[in-house]
């Protein structure tokens, strides 16, 4: 008995961890379902509105690097909306080198529409992100037509043609400062499939929508591909000046404009939609990498936080089923089982907002593995040194530079 006790009895302690972990799973899963602003549901669509007496001039500012490739699939949609105010784009080239300013010239005498006007920042000052610099230069062109409304929209995002009107009817009747719209990505391929569904949901579940628009709340963030955003918010805001370190740019819009004063809005759209291909894991990976670290405000203890939390919440209930039939602890397996078809449920919208099967639901785990990996890797390239990136610019340490204003 005495040699089989010592083993039987560390086998006892390494179950009732695992029984416990899966416990603790579960709990913040059920904590999550009904205290985290229903961040699951993917019903916050763009609100009820009415067309205003009088429609406002809007100028749509597009930062673009290197997007032939998808400019002829974006511009036109952009070039045909159909709004009956005074509209005009203007696409600021930053330094390409692959002839996007002529392409896009070339696409809006083909294609006709709203006035197109092609500008170039030239290179970013030092303590100034790549993209923000590039909208900087496209609002002090567009400051010259004395717009009411700014729609800030990357250049790989197709609009409807009714897209602008719906967005300023929304601005107009919600009295929002910000409203924007999370662009449904391409789901293609099958790295596609497994990632992008996820990394909305994620987005969801750091910044619930419903408490975003909720006045009263501190949560705050927008979608960088769809934000039209009134141009007196953003002259009271700052911004872009204000948040130029910034890499998450889009988040860091949305609070600035909320903590002064400013009201904002953020939901999926219907049809908004990014033509920009992600075929192979790396794409994607370089995607995640380029900006989680700078989530976590570069801190080693966020980080460490991030890494335990992933690991309890995503990955435990999936080990404490294996243990369990292993071990023969049906408590383990209950209760990982139990955490993970809440989990698998919570996913269940996301997947079919993009048209997805439901089988993947149960694949969240090794998703979220994934993304935990891609967070490690960003906190390693930005204390290499190799920092965050914007098409092809590198920035060492975006918070190392004093914020002057």
């Amino acid at each position: 008995m005495s040699r089989f006790g010592p083993l039987s009895w560390g086998r006892l302690r390494q179950v009732s961890a695992v029984v416990w972990s899966a416990a603790g799973s579960l709990a913040a899963w059920w904590w999550l379902l009904f205290c985290q602003g229903f961040f699951w549901r993917t019903d916050v669509r763009l609100p009820p509105s009415r067309d205003p007496g009088t429609w406002p001039s809007v100028c749509v500012v597009v930062p673009a690097r290197d997007e032939a490739a998808v400019l002829p699939a974006s511009l036109p949609s952009l070039l045909a909306q159909d709004y009956p105010g005074r509209a005009e784009v203007f696409l600021v080239d930053d330094g390409s080198t692959d002839g996007t300013g002529e392409l896009a010239r070339e696409l809006a005498d083909r294609h006709g529409g709203l006035p197109l006007t092609v500008g170039s920042p030239g290179e970013p000052p030092a303590g100034w992100t790549g993209k923000l610099w590039a909208v900087r230069h496209g609002m002090g062109l567009a400051r010259a037509r004395d717009p009411e409304y700014l729609l800030l929209t990357d250049a790989d995002i197709a609009h409807a043609p009714d897209s602008l009107r719906r967005l300023v009817a929304a601005a107009r009747t919600g009295g929002f400062d910000i409203v924007s719209q999370m662009a449904r990505l391409r789901v293609a391929s099958l790295w596609e499939r497994l990632v992008v569904p996820a990394f909305v949901y994620f987005f969801a579940q750091l910044y619930p929508f419903r408490r975003i628009g909720r006045e009263g709340t501190r949560t705050a963030a927008a979608a960088g591909g769809c934000v039209l955003l009134r141009t007196e918010a953003a002259g009271r805001a700052r911004v872009p000046d204000a948040i130029r370190q910034a890499v998450i740019d889009d988040v860091a819009f949305a609070r600035a404009v909320k903590r002064s004063g400013g009201r904002v809005w953020l939901g999926l759209a219907d049809r908004v939609d990014s033509v920009r291909p992600y075929p192979r894991l790396r794409d994607l990976w370089r995607m995640v990498a380029r900006s989680a670290y700078a989530q976590l405000r570069h801190s080693p203890v966020l980080l460490a936080g991030t890494v335990a939390g992933l690991a309890l919440v995503y990955l435990v209930p999936p080990v404490a089923v294996i243990v369990g039939a292993v071990t023969g602890s049906g408590t383990a397996a209950v209760l990982g089982a139990a955490a993970w078809l809440v989990m698998s449920g919570t996913y269940v919208p996301m997947l079919r907002y993009y048209r997805q099967p439901l089988w993947l639901a149960p694949l969240l785990p090794f998703t979220a593995f994934l993304y935990l990996l891609m967070t490690v890797d960003s906190a390693v390239r930005h204390h290499r040194g190799r920092g965050a990136a914007w098409k092809g610019r590198t920035y060492t340490r975006p918070d190392a530079v004093p914020d002057e204003g």
